[in-house]
């Protein structure tokens, strides 16, 4: 696809990529193994990383620059320097590579207080924009002479968190530190270009103020919205980044080439859709597929679901029977929301903030009543020491009066599309009054022969996932910043499309639509002091790394600008702190 619109490929095949991404990319069946050590040479990861490379890497040597391919680079992992684990594992990486065929101009990208971390003799070391100073240009020259700086990611914002105000930044600024960077013949990688969607459970979560999932819309401080859209910056940029690569050869503006902008995507505001059916999940689970049963509980990891390989997002449901009440505690292992019922009466919510609820105690009890704690994985840490840890559910033992619970039945609730298309059973009841969750609600949106973009506006429901002809569009949740889901085209078909909606708690009964984002109120961000100024441009670069069309010169090039983001929820080769 980039060698049809002549664009160049710096490839980030990870293993590990960030990108804000649960678990930075990795797959969670890797934690089965509870002596896991992800990114380091501990014999179970890297024999999953050499079976990964057996299969990808055979499918893209024949697309590197030297086979007439796009690939111009290859970034060895992601931010290896704040991690910085196993001095031997980002040798093994390159090696990895090599061996397998890859000989294209091998990097590392880190930020500049982790540059020594990351490097690896004979890659080029680039950065990322954070705690950039004098000092980390000197470092970068000790490790390669004069050569080019690529600054690999600069961005000077955040994707969003749930129940935090939403980041954006002044453009006035950036416009300021871009060029900057371009007097100094820095090479840029703008990030993001256009951030995309974090459709389905995709998004991951970063450890500050406890804990902060990242909402469904990934599109932060971008020059394209989420939908592809232009915005006002798109356009001042282009002239920007026009002026310092395209040779003016003494021409007036008005007689450079422009490029015809292409038409943004028509949206289309749809007529609201009742959820005219619904189904309790308690009046659903007799007919899912049969439980674990465990004397303690058991995290989504270790289920022995999908042939072995565990469960890895959604939610999860556990029932134990209790013949009194009292104080129930977590000690920290609910992860990462769980809301407590007893039989079908619900109490409380269990998380990362709150990790014990009281019980009523009746003297009337009949025998026992059914616990049930249905947890949500909201996302695992996408980065820091701490994603070895990053199993979901329960990942201990809860207590009652200090006692721990046993005989647990343990569903599981990934919600994958064949979960929504074929497993939920057929006895949906009339919507007739506003009900409770958990439940799943139906409704069906008709459309004319061309569906068109649109938003989602879930107004006046509190928190669920919106599935759309079984595909999982993403999570909603009433306590913000985002209040609009994006709704491509290219999902709906024309005539009748079925919208299902797993609702936790309050229903709304009605889904609207409207043709503008609304992903909350901003809170301004400005990029952060990069230190000492330095004195006098770069040296000359011996590498440049581009995205435009015409013949790559490696050594007479101008600087340059790599724009980040394809497609829809771009993932590779970003930082993975998400608050720079």
């Amino acid at each position: 696809m980039a060698l049809e619109v002549d664009l160049w490929v710096i490839l980030c095949p990870g293993p590990y990529i960030g990108s804000d991404l649960d678990l930075g990319g990795l797959p969670s069946w890797l934690l089965r193994d509870p002596k896991m050590k992800l990114r380091t040479t501990y014999k179970g990861f890297t024999k999953a990383v050499n079976h990964y490379f057996d299969e990808l890497i055979p499918r893209i040597v024949s697309l590197q620059v030297q086979e007439d391919g796009p690939i111009i680079a290859v970034q060895l992992e992601n931010e290896y320097g704040s991690y910085h684990m196993d001095k031997k594992y980002m040798p093994y990486v390159k090696k990895a590579l090599v061996t397998r065929g890859v000989k294209t101009l091998l990097m590392t990208a880190d930020t500049g207080q982790d540059l020594t971390g990351g490097h690896v003799k004979n890659v080029l070391a680039t950065l990322h924009l954070r705690s950039i100073n004098k000092a980390t240009y000197e470092t970068l020259s000790s490790f390669q002479g004069p050569s080019p700086v690529l600054m690999t990611v600069y961005t000077a914002s955040a994707p969003d968190g749930w129940g935090a105000l939403r980041h954006s930044l002044d453009p006035h600024l950036v416009m300021r530190d871009a060029r900057e960077m371009l007097a100094f013949r820095f090479s840029l990688n703008f990030y993001m270009f256009h951030g995309g969607t974090n459709f389905g459970f995709m998004g991951g979560s970063a450890p500050l103020h406890n804990y902060l999932s990242t909402v469904t819309s990934y599109d932060y401080g971008a020059l394209l919205t989420e939908d592809g859209d232009y915005t006002p910056e798109y356009v001042t940029f282009q002239e920007l980044f026009r002026s310092v690569t395209v040779p003016s050869h003494n021409l007036s503006p008005n007689e450079v080439h422009r490029p015809p902008q292409p038409e943004s995507r028509p949206r289309v505001v749809y007529k609201p859709v009742a959820a005219t059916y619904y189904m309790s999940l308690w009046d659903a689970l007799p007919y899912l597929d049969e439980p674990t049963l465990s004397a303690k509980p058991v995290s989504m990891e270790k289920l022995s679901v999908n042939q072995g390989s565990g469960q890895s997002s959604g939610y999860i449901l556990y029932e134990t029977a209790i013949s009194s009440g009292g104080l129930l505690t977590s000690r920290g292992h609910v992860q990462d929301r769980g809301q407590v019922f007893l039989d079908n009466l619900y109490i409380g919510v269990l998380d990362h903030a709150s990790t014990e609820l009281t019980l009523p105690r009746r003297s009337d009890y009949e025998g026992s009543q059914m616990l049930r704690i249905l947890v949500e994985n909201q996302g695992r840490l996408a980065y820091g020491p701490d994603i070895n840890k990053e199993r979901k559910g329960l990942t201990g033992d809860i207590y009652l009066n200090k006692s721990p619970l046993r005989k647990f039945k343990i569903y599981s609730l990934e919600m994958k599309p064949k979960f929504i298309q074929r497993d939920l059973p057929n006895i949906w009841k009339p919507a007739l009054f506003q009900p409770r969750g958990p439940a799943f609600f139906l409704g069906l949106l008709r459309v004319g022969d061309h569906p068109r973009d649109t938003f989602i506006k879930m107004q006046d429901w509190t928190k669920g996932v919106i599935f759309i002809n079984g595909q999982n569009l993403g999570r909603y949740w009433n306590i913000g910043p985002q209040e609009t889901l994006y709704l491509p085209g290219p999902w709906l078909q024309p005539g009748a499309n079925e919208i299902v909606v797993f609702e936790e708690w309050k229903s709304a009964l009605v889904i609207q639509f409207t043709d503008s984002p609304q992903l909350g109120h901003v809170s301004w961000d400005s990029p952060r002091c990069h230190g000492q100024r330095m004195q006098g441009p770069a040296p000359p670069g011996t590498y440049a790394l581009f995205c435009q069309v015409g013949a790559w010169d490696p050594c007479t090039q101008p600087p340059t600008l790599l724009l980040s983001g394809a497609g829809s929820r771009y993932a590779s080769g970003e930082s993975p702190h998400p608050f720079r």
